[in-house]
């Protein structure tokens, strides 16, 4: 009832110890100490949930217990540090040592949050719409409301919410359900008595006429219009998320106003060449109790609000008019049918967070999972009255009164004016404390330190043993046959669901080096633009009735074996119920010999989104854009990195979309077709069942036999061309012969490593760190050892050094498949500390400051990620992407297991000691004086 973020804090506190397990953070010793291939927790703004997920019935039991104890018997004797973490932390911040609690972690991860204005806006969405009862507020916590959180307020929470009585638990998959009612009963249900909680939110009382608001947030520095960064949208209140036939009707209605170009809002919204992209939380949101539908535009004038809210108002109009061509609700229905039989490894997951907001309520989980009978129900409803979407468009968007229309503008002096009420929130807590209690908070901080950085005992905690992973992987089946035109293609034959599975690789090699910047930008657009016959609505069309969707993007590939060698190409994707596998196909024909290039405005409006969603995806991805730009110059592919992936790449679309003359860029297209869309140096692959190979092989043949080849033979544009072997253990004979596939990898001699540093200027009150190491390629047992090294070092070092320590809500080392070690920090308050631990990090490994214990931990965190589940479709990918067969993959996985103590300690000596190994930094953050001083930083 409150913006303290008090589940959001409970959250990470019940994961930091329980009456059983007694130990400062089993949440994150578990990872270690256990093959997970989920664990995690959320708040939602109703409820927290705490998946987990395994494919050892063990390990299930042991990760039940932790969590059935964390959430039902939280330890709370470590929050003796409660009332001053916040404080402390804001003592001095710049301090390496600074103590922290949850609350700062939970602080400094909110600040970042609200750093994504998207995140703003649906919050304000959220709040206005919804402002009688828990919704008007910010259950994860807003940074300024944080630190008024006490101590007795959160004990209280705890024990009203965190009771079995208030909570509902699921369990997805083929371990006995006998097992896991037994352990629930045994561990939680039964150590307490019936309660009536009294948490049901009531209904939100319908309003008698539409609202208005309008809020501020901070500049957007990558906003293609400085004068045009406005975002507004109108939203409407639905229905009860509990009247389960009813919300599955309107989110098809939702998804028929908003989605894709042959949706009515996108007509005549994104094409009226107002903003650059909807506005956030478009469409459909049932995740509250009520759920609501919201539409608008993101990159508008401040003036062209009002033009936006009557453009809504007519669309609505048409609509009840005109309702909705058939094919369109044909190809909804059609994507339902596709992601009923598509599986994926997280669809366990993905039906507890399907179902929890429904439940949550009262509502009946099982009847929401019989989406067959919904599609069934929803076409005969159609049926007997063809104007049966028209009578809910009316009913919830004309005649609705309740109806929020909300704006938000920058305010250049925000970021100021939030640091001026964050110092002002300081100075009003420390005034409050008198000389006494400031002794104490500096004793308690120095406590707080020395608990931190005392070794815990963790004995307490369930584990499984190095010995109970399994020595050697199944290996997978492959064929591979050459097409009449000489094009490989890999099949494996799967249990698919009566799903079949494309892809194609096609390389850059020829590419003149002027046209590589505009790549993405061309993967972006290819399959949006319209094709043979079909305009770019009926192309959009056809791929929504006939496919689950096609895409392409770029791949820039590390070899096995050699950290200088890599392969550039376009991936091409796309899946299809087996029925739909011709015309698939011949979609994809189409794209490769008549893409269009001739409709400009189109072009533009997609430039636009483009450039708006890298903008927006900054302040979630700020670690991985610090680490492309960290080994940019650690390895030939890091300068390519950084143009297709990097700051780079964010820059050169916010330019072109600033362009007033986007000609130019658009004539680069068919220049880009000419060398990309083609069958040279081309392969292919199909994932099916083995009852569908012969019909999958001829539709593959038929594409191969209809795409354009080059006229002309082409020589690569970099001329150090490696040709190397995928080398499958092909099965020879049958309908498929047995061929060799073989890639053409580039190589640079001439290339020398180089250190360099970068800060990017961001307007963000937190940092986003990253320091790259080049190392080893992953054939080499060395690359083993740092593997589990990087694991060993998060786990141990730096996350109580950067989380616990430094209130960064993460950061780690990982070891990438292109032998790039990087170190990096997520939602940061420190920088140059950071930095430091870093530093730390690699002398503390160079010591062997560490267990053999911590070391088989850090194999099984490490064996969960080697042996995580891999989908039908996914099967035989390493080997055609990454050119690494099941032998090597059982080689690196024989090296993992040998891996001892002195080969960690001494490849952290060889590789990550100061001086041994070049070594590239970047900051994405705010202006630092430290990076500022200092000449060997590049202030960008």
């Amino acid at each position: 009832m409150d913006s303290t973020g008090v589940p959001h804090i409970l959250e990470h506190t019940v994961l930091c110890g329980s009456q059983k397990y007694p130990v400062r953070d089993p949440f994150f010793k578990m990872l270690n100490r256990s093959l997970s291939t989920f664990m995690n927790a959320f708040t939602a703004s109703d409820y927290t949930l705490y998946p987990f997920s395994t494919q050892n019935p063990k390990d299930f039991q042991n990760l039940l217990s932790v969590y059935l104890d964390a959430a039902f018997f939280p330890c709370l004797r470590h929050l003796d540090f409660w009332q001053e973490g916040w404080r402390l932390e804001h003592e001095n911040p710049r301090d390496p040592q600074t103590p922290l609690t949850f609350r700062g972690v939970v602080f400094n991860e909110m600040k970042g949050a609200f750093t994504d204005n998207e995140r703003v806006f649906s919050q304000h969405l959220q709040n206005n719409i919804l402002p009688d009862h828990t919704y008007a507020v910010v259950s994860g916590g807003d940074p300024l409301k944080i630190p008024d959180l006490s101590w007795e307020q959160l004990k209280q929470f705890h024990a009203l919410h965190y009771h079995p009585s208030n909570a509902r638990f699921f369990t997805y998959g083929n371990f006995p359900l006998e097992q896991h009612l037994k352990q629930i009963h045994d561990e939680a249900l039964s150590k307490f008595q019936k309660i009536k909680p009294n948490t049901g939110v009531p209904p939100q009382q319908l309003w008698n006429k539409p609202r208005e608001r309008h809020v501020t947030c901070g500049a957007d520095s990558f906003a293609t219009d400085p004068k045009k960064q406005t975002m507004v949208s109108v939203s409407y209140l639905l229905a009860n998320v509990t009247d389960n036939f009813e919300t599955f009707t309107l989110n098809l209605l939702s998804s028929l106003l908003v989605g894709g170009p042959n949706s009515p809002f996108y007509k005549a919204l994104i094409e009226a060449g107002l903003g650059t992209d909807f506005s956030p939380d478009v469409g459909f949101n049932g995740s509250t109790r009520e759920a609501y539908f919201s539409v608008g535009l993101q990159g508008i004038a401040e003036g062209n609000i009002s033009t936006v809210k009557q453009i809504i108002a007519r669309t609505i109009d048409e609509v009840i008019e005109d309702g909705f061509e058939e094919e369109r609700i044909e190809a909804l229905l059609h994507k339902i049918e596709i992601q009923i039989k598509h599986q994926s490894t997280s669809f366990g997951l993905a039906l507890t967070s399907y179902i929890a907001s429904c439940w949550n309520h009262e509502g009946d989980p099982v009847d929401l999972l019989k989406i067959a009978e919904k599609t069934t129900r929803f076409r005969e409803c159609l049926k007997k009255d063809p104007r049966f979407l028209q009578k809910k468009v009316k009913q919830y968007f004309k005649d609705n009164p309740h109806q929020l229309t909300l704006s938000m503008s920058p305010d250049a002096a925000f970021c100021d004016k939030q640091a001026a009420l964050e110092a002002a929130k300081l100075k009003e807590k420390v005034e409050a404390l008198s000389e006494e209690q400031k002794k104490q908070t500096y004793e308690k901080g120095l406590e707080l330190m020395d608990l931190q950085s005392k070794p815990q005992d963790t004995s307490c905690l369930p584990a499984l043993k190095v010995s109970d992973i399994e020595p050697r992987i199944p290996f997978t089946e492959l064929e591979t046959s050459l097409t009449a035109e000489d094009v490989p293609v890999q099949y494996c034959a799967q249990p698919t669901n009566g799903m079949v599975y494309f892809r194609a690789v096609s390389s850059l090699n020829t590419l003149p080096e002027e046209l590589r910047p505009y790549v993405p930008l061309f993967c972006g657009v290819i399959t949006k633009m319209g094709c043979g016959a079909l305009s770019y609505r009926e192309q959009a069309q056809e791929i929504d009735l006939k496919t689950g969707g096609l895409s392409v993007s770029p791949r820039i590939t590390a070899d096995d074996s050699h950290l200088d060698v890599y392969e550039q190409a376009m991936l091409f994707s796309s899946l299809c119920l087996d029925r739909n596998l011709p015309d698939m196909m011949h979609i994809w024909t189409e794209i490769f010999n008549h893409p269009h290039f001739e409709d400009e405005e189109h072009f533009k409006v997609l430039v636009k989104m483009t450039a708006q969603e890298l903008s927006n995806g900054i302040p979630d991805s700020g670690h991985l854009y610090a680490s492309i730009r960290a080994s940019r110059t650690l390895t030939p592919a890091g300068e390519l990195q950084e143009m297709f992936d990097g700051m780079e790449q964010v820059k050169l679309m916010k330019r072109i979309a600033e362009m007033s003359d986007i000609k130019p860029v658009l004539r680069k297209l068919p220049r880009l077709k000419k060398y990309l869309l083609n069958s040279d140096n081309m392969r292919c692959s199909v994932n099916a069942t083995p009852q569908q190979m012969p019909h999958a092989a001829k539709a593959v043949e038929k594409f191969t036999k209809d795409i354009a080849r080059s006229k002309k033979e082409r020589k690569p544009v970099r001329p150090h061309v490696v040709e190397k072997p995928l080398d499958p253990k092909a099965t020879a004979g049958g309908a498929l012969a047995s061929a060799q596939i073989t890639r053409k990898l580039i190589t640079d001699p001439t290339f020398i490593p180089c250190q360099m540093k970068t800060h990017f200027l961001l307007p963000f009150p937190v940092n986003y760190i990253s320091e790259c190491v080049r190392t080893v390629p992953f054939t080499t047992p060395d690359h083993a050892s740092l593997r589990i090294l990087a694991r060993l070092m998060t786990a141990k070092f730096l996350h109580v050094e950067i989380r616990e320590k430094g209130g960064a809500y993460g950061g780690g080392a990982q070891l990438a498949h292109n032998g790039i070690f990087r170190f990096y920090s997520y939602r940061d308050p420190n920088s140059i500390a950071t930095l430091g631990a870093f530093e730390k990090a690699a002398e503390w490994a160079r010591r062997g400051n560490f267990t053999q214990q911590d070391i088989d931990e850090a194999k099984l965190a490490v064996f969960a990620a080697v042996d995580a589940p891999i989908a039908p479709s996914d099967k035989g990918m390493n080997q055609f992407l990454h050119g690494i067969s099941d032998e090597m993959k059982q080689q690196h996985r024989e090296h993992l297991f040998a891996v001892s103590r002195d080969h960690l300690m001494d490849a952290a000596s060889k590789y990550l000691a100061a001086g041994r190994s070049t070594r590239g930094l970047a900051i994405l953050g705010p202006e630092n004086p430290d990076t500022a001083k200092d000449p060997t930083w590049i202030i960008r």
